[in-house]
């Protein structure tokens, strides 16, 4: 069972055998992390390399917005991985948290 509460929930993949394929891949996937400075975008590119990962953009500042320092890894399946760190900001709030509990 899952977080759900669905017994019959699976996680959705993205191989052209999967059901929901339908017997084709519908191309690679972009996944971003958010990181919490420079330092963790370079550890996350090493690690992801040393693990296997084929570079696909090293740490650096890019031209998105002004502070946006990224780095992407292509994953064994060919989904482009980001770790992203969007520069120094004010935030509203240390984080965000989710319940479906009721108060």
């Amino acid at each position: 069972m899952n977080d759900s509460g669905d017994a019959t929930w699976k996680p959705w993949n993205c191989t052209a055998d999967s059901e929901a394929a339908q017997g084709s891949v519908t191309g690679r996937q972009h996944l971003a992390f958010q990181a919490r400075d420079e330092a963790m975008v370079e550890a996350f590119h090493r690690a992801a390399l040393a693990s296997g990962g084929q570079d696909n953009g090293a740490p650096g500042l890019r031209s998105y917005h002004p502070g946006y320092y990224a780095a992407f890894v292509l994953d064994p399946e060919g989904n482009n991985i980001e770790a992203v760190f969007h520069g120094e900001a004010r935030r509203s709030a240390p984080s965000v948290h989710i319940s479906f509990e009721p108060d």
